[in-house]
């Protein structure tokens, strides 16, 4: 018998592979960070011992949820500007408390917070378009979290650049300190087609292909953007994005509400990805992207949760079940985005448009062990017939019990491992203090000074 770090036991064990192979009463093996095997437990006992044992009765376990879009520091101005459109939220709400807030220290703080929220709702990789990278890497790394963070790029100035050249040459500093790191793959982050040139989206891909990394874009979130685009190029965004060149594998696009059927098929062409925001776009009223037409032209499509502030959670599973059954009512039509293919989208797809699918997404023998277990024993859970239906339709984040990234475990029973919770909320709370208090407040003076 061989020794491992870890058996984690199930009563149902969902591979979530290519073959969609559920194993019930499974357990999986773990060792050096890796995933040995997954199998019948009785199996796995016969081959493997451990001191680590997670029981599985009554329980589920699936690779963690993959978070493609988010800006995690933003979770501190979670509800400060609640029921706007997104251009009156942006323009006079959120981009004048970030100029005013954003430091080194406040999203260091914040992104400990999006972590401990994201870690016990079960996901396990997130990624990231905002500031200041280098204090959201070393956070989510305190954290034991996975990321894929990208130094947003702009075409104006902000707390971390003042011209695009610095924004450019930030991000290839951010990409140089990071590449290679075992939690944190960095990216390129262009921040839309309104607000950079065609000329910074071209540079910003040439150092995406250059060192291979994801290009992360917003894309075609509102109505107004598409029109802008209009106006000034005389292109749709995605026919503008084909023309000058940017539409590539190696994209991934948040939110693409405003799509016409030749944009989808250019981006099914050109295999970009592209992240679904469900509830930040109800929110804000974006509008409904056209994710079951998105599916049916071979889109890999994924699920974002976006900021904090728009949502206002970070919280996959919720994102999942509005999804399927919203997606349903649009296209009239009850099998739509089905409960299998919205765990897909959370899980084995989420990695692969990070381009982290060999290495995440899926329990499978080679793989990273980034795992989580659900708890089945719950009333709103009982009785089961389908476990998959079960955790789009009925779960819920507070279910999720275990978490084990790279191979660490980081929830165990629902408490957080790798940070003291309570000291991440008092931070928090003193922050949203100053935060409320008004611009001419001397305490806002300093902190933005700081």
């Amino acid at each position: 018998m061989q020794a491992v770090d870890y058996i984690i036991c199930g009563d149902y064990v969902l591979t979530m592979n290519e073959k969609m192979d559920l194993i019930n009463d499974g357990a999986v093996a773990l060792k050096d960070k890796k995933i040995i095997e997954a199998g019948a437990a009785k199996d796995i006992f016969k081959k493997y011992f451990s001191d680590n044992i997670i029981e599985g009765k009554g329980s589920a376990v699936l690779p963690g949820f993959v978070n493609t879009h988010t800006h995690a520091p933003m979770v501190y101005f979670r509800g400060l500007a609640d029921d706007l459109p997104l251009m009156d939220w942006l323009q006079n709400h959120i981009w004048p408390a970030e100029n005013r807030w954003l430091s080194p220290e406040f999203v260091y703080d914040a992104t400990e917070l999006a972590c401990a929220e994201m870690l016990k709702a079960g996901i396990t990789t997130y990624n990231d378009m905002y500031f200041f990278g280098d204090s959201i890497a070393m956070a989510t790394k305190k954290m034991g979290m996975r990321a894929v963070l990208g130094a947003g790029i702009l075409d104006f100035p902000t707390a971390s650049a003042k011209t695009t050249d610095e924004y450019l040459t930030n991000a290839k500093r951010f990409v140089t300190d990071w590449k290679g790191d075992e939690l944190i793959t960095p990216c390129i982050a262009p921040h839309a087609v309104y607000t950079c040139s065609p000329e910074t989206l071209k540079k910003s891909k040439a150092l995406a292909e250059k060192f291979n990394l994801l290009l992360h874009i917003h894309l075609s979130e509102t109505e107004w953007e598409v029109k802008d685009v209009i106006m000034k190029y005389r292109k749709r965004p995605v026919e503008h994005l084909e023309d000058i060149g940017f539409l590539d594998n190696i994209v991934l696009a948040a939110h693409c509400v405003w799509l016409e059927d030749n944009e989808i098929n250019l981006l099914a062409k050109r295999r970009v990805s592209v992240s679904h925001c469900m509830e930040s776009n109800l929110k804000l009223a974006s509008g409904f992207a056209p994710v079951v037409t998105m599916l049916m032209a071979g889109v890999k499509v994924t699920f974002g949760t976006d900021g904090a502030a728009s949502n206002n959670n970070l919280n996959i599973m919720s994102e999942m079940s509005t999804a399927a059954k919203v997606h349903k009512a649009l296209s009239n039509t009850p099998t739509a985005l089905d409960a299998k293919t919205a765990l897909l989208m959370a899980t084995r797809w989420g990695a692969e448009a990070l381009m982290l699918g060999e290495k995440i997404g899926t329990i499978e023998k080679g793989k990273t062990a980034d795992i989580i277990t659900i708890n089945l024993k719950k009333p709103h859970l009982t009785p089961l017939y389908d476990v998959y239906s079960h955790i789009v339709y009925a779960a819920m984040a507070s279910d999720v019990e275990t978490v084990i990234v790279n191979g660490k475990l980081v929830v165990n029973a629902r408490r957080l491992i790798t940070a003291e919770e309570e000291s991440i909320l008092h931070k928090a709370s003193e922050w949203g203090k100053k935060i409320a208090l008004p611009m001419s407040h001397p305490a806002g003076i300093n902190m933005n000074k700081a």
